[in-house]
């Protein structure tokens, strides 16, 4: 049995595995890249392996850095079953086609260009079309069921708690009359991610690929970010200005509202609480992206997989995603009266990263104003705006318009859906037979080099961080078997010089 790595490695984005046993091939995830232009140009290049080999396909969960290339797979002749929870695959019917949208309409932003350079049109990466023909390649299975896939491959998708039907998969590989297990994180959650379970821990494993966002930080807990998330909420309003919440639509947005409408029933016998409330109550919410309000929807029909003190209040009569005030524009023409409004407000909108989405239109309209608050719950990746923004960069361009950063900018990491580096520790001190190994993925490299050197020291476990295109036997030898080039290295350090380039002369 070997494993070769394909994506999210010495990276948060990209997900993408190789695994050939039992005389099958398949792969867990394959997400799109994200962030900067030389990464999401990986997005292009052909799949490392043959995809009508595949046998079939684990989905973790459907965040389009692990789900966003499915369509291009299928486009390319891959018609294996892709195995997912049900959550999973509902909010792919919505995310999918809403990547193919953006992807057409970012390859026509190029095209407009290239017709005026007399240049051939290029197409999208896949359309919106595409992406719902590839739904008839998803197969919906429960939590903690073994799915028998052939006589010596079983798989069991448990809850990673990082979103709605996330999932952490084990997969058992028989061959020679051994059996061998491999467990696949996903993105794993922390143990208070409002309205979802805490993840699953798992008893044993040989082989563990797991995930190392936060790999060297450690999350604010949930009372001290709820009350300074009320606290720059209050003090923006007061001021009379807007607070705008960058927010991924499928998963922070919904847990923000749960937080919103938890405060909006709260301590309401403690004074200055009272007051920041109050600001809280005069204003109104909205949410402004079409996607978010469908993956709500989503939400709503999958009120079975949030945690207990959710379904008490559901039970109670109450929706935790619902309260008044909250607002959900639709149409553009509503997106671009809230820019024109008067009125304080919070918006919150898509995408969490501000690379793409209606997020960018409200940037340009109040990163100049020095009253209104650019509020982050989520984590930034490398190279994105949304970073640069967090790092403290003083001006940006928008829609080709440099914009100076004037507003207040915050970040509650707490919010992040990623387990901080003491419940990625927690989660290998879970094993009550230790893996013999773990490769750690979906990660910077230096979050990643102080997780491995903590987790060896702790554990004693063998750790390693591959690289792209990495191959590995998994047996006791855990030998290296070589590494598979994508053959657009050159491509790649060209695009980046130029990059450098548009930077310096941007500064300059």
């Amino acid at each position: 049995m070997k494993i070769t790595f394909l994506g999210a490695t010495k990276t948060v984005t990209g997900s993408n595995f190789l695994v050939e046993g039992a005389g099958k091939k398949f792969i867990v995830d394959c997400g799109l890249y994200q962030g900067k232009a030389t990464d999401e140009l990986k997005n292009e290049e052909d799949f490392l392996y043959d995809v009508k080999q595949i046998d079939f396909m684990l989905l973790t969960h459907a965040h389009i850095d692990h789900s966003g290339r499915i369509p291009k797979l299928y486009n390319e002749g891959f018609r294996g079953d892709v195995y997912a929870t049900k959550a999973t695959c509902d909010l792919c019917t919505i995310m999918l086609p809403d990547s193919g949208h953006i992807q057409e309409n970012e390859v026509e932003w190029k095209n407009r260009k290239r017709r005026r350079e007399g240049l051939p049109e290029l197409p999208p990466l896949y359309t919106a079309e595409d992406a719902i023909k590839s739904m008839e390649i998803f197969k919906s299975v429960s939590y903690d069921e073994i799915v028998e896939i052939s006589e010596n491959i079983k798989v069991r998708f448990n809850d990673a708690g990082h979103m709605l039907g996330s999932s952490i998969i084990e997969v058992w590989i028989t061959e020679e009359g051994e059996t061998k297990k491999v467990v696949f994180t996903g993105d794993l959650g922390n143990n208070d991610i409002p309205l979802l379970d805490s993840p699953t821990m798992i008893e044993r494993a040989d082989y563990v690929v797991m995930e190392s966002t936060y790999g060297n930080r450690l999350h604010m807990r949930n009372d001290d970010k709820a009350e300074l998330f009320l606290t720059i909420v209050a003090e923006t309003l007061e001021k009379g200005g807007n607070v705008v919440i960058p927010s991924f639509a499928v998963g922070r947005t919904q847990e923000i509202l749960y937080e919103l409408s938890r405060l909006k029933e709260s301590n309401k016998d403690n004074e200055e609480f009272k007051a920041k409330y109050k600001k809280l109550m005069e204003a109104p919410v909205f949410v402004d992206s079409p996607l978010a309000i469908s993956a709500t929807e989503v939400f709503r029909e999958n009120m079975n997989l949030f945690n207990e003190e959710t379904q008490e209040i559901i039970n109670a009569g109450d929706s935790p995603l619902e309260f008044a005030g909250l607002k959900f524009t639709k149409t553009a023409d509503e997106s671009k009266a809230l820019n024109a409004s008067e009125e304080s407000s919070i918006i919150i909108s898509a995408s969490g990263m501000c690379e793409v989405g209606r997020i960018k239109h409200h940037l340009k309209h109040h990163l100049w104003d020095p009253n209104s608050t650019i509020l982050f719950v989520g984590y930034q990746a490398p190279g994105t705006l949304g970073r640069r923004l967090v790092d403290g960069e003083k001006k940006v361009k928008i829609f080709g318009e440099e914009i100076a950063v004037n507003a207040r900018i915050e970040y509650i990491e707490g919010y992040s859906g990623h387990a901080d580096q003491e419940w990625l520790m927690n989660f290998v001190y879970s094993f009550i037979t230790p893996p013999k190994h773990i490769f750690l993925v979906h990660g910077e490299p230096e979050g990643q080099i102080v997780l491995k050197q903590k987790l060896e020291e702790n554990t004693k476990i063998p750790i390693t961080i591959p690289d792209f295109g990495e191959s590995y036997n998994l047996d006791e030898s855990m030998e290296l078997l070589g590494k598979v080039e994508s053959g657009a290295k050159e491509r790649y350090l060209r695009l980046e010089v130029l990059e450098r380039m548009n930077t310096l002369k941007e500064e300059l």
